[in-house]
């Protein structure tokens, strides 16, 4: 393996071409005419352009991918995350034209896409599981009778699902026709699949995932966990490593049943595991994720492993670089994700320019990001600018560095998600660790995020309501002396 094209784009992309020049091995680029100065594209040692700005014309052809890899002699794919990654029938053609794809098999993809063929892979190995229905709903009287005997609420969710997509709470029988027909015609329409399935609704529960890591050689290793219950529209925010609740014994047990998984489905590559975990430290199987997450460096940041690094050996051939017995959790990790959202407007995309970008640096900061200053964010793609990292001797540690980092991001030109983020490093319930995947619903209003203007500013809008109100100008003199002598605004906050 010599040349690796990276079918993918943005920050992702970027990261992990750095892995594949550390390897002495040679990057391919692709990319839409939106992305035709992006960072990604300048780093790659070849770049080929790949169609308009829709993913369906460019990240989303893996025909045209074929093609470019024909024509360059690429030897193998890397599908980063989101578009083509965990698209089975694009793996097989992969490997149909004898290109390596860094990822699972495609029959592990199909296993582990639908969550009723996971369920049933994993059955056998004893993996605990929210009580509900094996199959798909095929008759509502009976899995009423089911709900009944399950106990509302009860949780309705797409059989193809992902991102709160198909899934409805059903507090009631009386309600249970409704949000049926409701979550049938959404997974439909998101996912092309009606199928439906049911089980008990966890009221309060946490988001636990488990990075696995398997080679072709039946070694599998799980490099401990990520707390991802910081959430909005059912979509991670901010994710940290380790959690602040598992016990050593929970997070080995939590470990070795994530490794069950992924041997279920013959698993081989970078995969997480993910769990629910209700207030007890009940842990119940969710879902498996067949690729990179995007929070894989808290992972690499406590267990010194090059996730993508072990991607491509294990593409190779070559068996684990470690053993179980060899991770140890090296202080904590948190990731926020950057995103070009407003978070006083219900964290609707905020599309412009960066007028202003500065991403912080110093002790124990990492960021990974796909623009510079100057450019523009797409329309056409995830509002995702950056993800912001920190690594701390523990996690009070890693919560004042990521304060620090947040203060010291500079991006003007769009509103962004930073704000959010600091309001969450800063709240009580967050610093002790106490709270579950409703804290957005909980906790945050936009108001949170009205910051009162320090002292020395406001004497500054007194004294030009001063001017303007024609005050004595002997007094405003006086509050202009005094400021002087004791403000540093002229020079912080100019």
């Amino acid at each position: 393996m010599q040349k690796i094209l990276v079918a993918n784009r943005g920050e992702i992309a970027l990261r992990i071409m750095r892995t594949i020049r550390e390897m002495g091995l040679k990057s391919v680029a692709i990319y839409s005419e939106a992305d035709r100065n992006a960072p990604f594209v300048k780093y790659a040692d070849e770049a080929v352009l790949i169609g308009a700005p829709a993913s369906s014309e460019s990240y989303l052809r893996g025909d045209k991918i074929i093609k470019v890899c024909k024509d360059l002699n690429v030897d193998a794919i890397h599908p980063g995350y989101g578009f083509l990654s965990e698209n089975a029938n694009f793996a097989r053609l992969v490997n149909q034209h004898g290109i390596t794809f860094i990822g699972p098999s495609p029959e592990a993809m199909e296993i582990m896409g639908d969550k009723l063929s996971a369920k049933a892979a994993v059955r056998s190995y004893n993996i605990p599981m929210v009580p509900g229905t094996e199959g798909a709903i095929t008759d509502v009287k009976e899995a009423k009778k089911i709900a009944s005997e399950i106990g509302y609420p009860i949780l309705i969710k797409a059989s193809a699902g992902g991102g709160g997509k198909g899934m409805r709470i059903v507090d009631s029988e009386k309600d249970f026709d409704e949000q049926m027909k409701l979550a049938t015609s959404e997974a439909l329409s998101a996912f092309g699949n009606g199928a439906v399935f049911m089980e008990r609704y966890v009221g309060s529960p946490r988001h636990i995932e488990i990075q696995v890591m398997a080679d072709q050689h039946g070694n599998v290793a799980a490099l401990f966990e990520r707390e991802c219950s910081v959430q909005r529209r059912h979509q991670k925010v901010i994710e940290e490593a380790p959690s602040s609740v598992l016990t050593p014994e929970r997070r080995e047990e939590m470990g070795q049943k994530a490794c069950d998984v992924a041997r279920a489905c013959n698993y081989v590559g970078a995969g997480t595991v993910e769990f629910l975990l209700d207030e007890n430290l009940n842990f119940y199987f969710l879902e498996m994720n067949t690729r990179l997450q995007v929070e894989h460096p808290v992972t690499e940041l406590v267990s010194g492993i090059d996730l993508v690094k072990e991607q491509i050996l294990v593409a190779q051939g070559h068996p684990l670089s470690f053993k179980q017995s060899d991770l140890r959790i090296n202080g904590h990790a948190i990731e926020v994700r950057v995103y070009a959202e407003d978070p006083t407007n219900n964290f609707l995309p905020d599309i412009g320019t960066l007028k202003t970008y500065r991403p912080p640096i110093g002790i124990g900061v990492r960021v990974d990001d796909g623009f510079e200053e100057g450019m523009t964010i797409p329309i056409y793609y995830d509002p995702m600018i950056s993800k912001l990292i920190v690594h701390g001797k523990d996690r009070a540690q890693a919560i004042e560095r990521m304060i620090r980092a947040i203060d010291d991001y500079k991006i003007s030109g769009i509103e962004t998600t930073l704000p959010f983020c600091k309001f969450v490093m800063q709240h009580d319930a967050f610093v002790s660790g106490n709270f579950d995947t409703h804290f957005v619903k909980n906790y945050f209003t936009p108001e949170a995020l009205d910051v009162e203007l320090p002292e020395d500013v406001q004497e500054v809008g007194a004294i030009l309501s001063a001017l303007f109100l024609n005050e004595d100008k002997v007094k405003v003199k006086q509050k202009q002396q005094l400021i002087n002598q004791h403000s540093n605004w002229k020079v912080n906050r100019r």
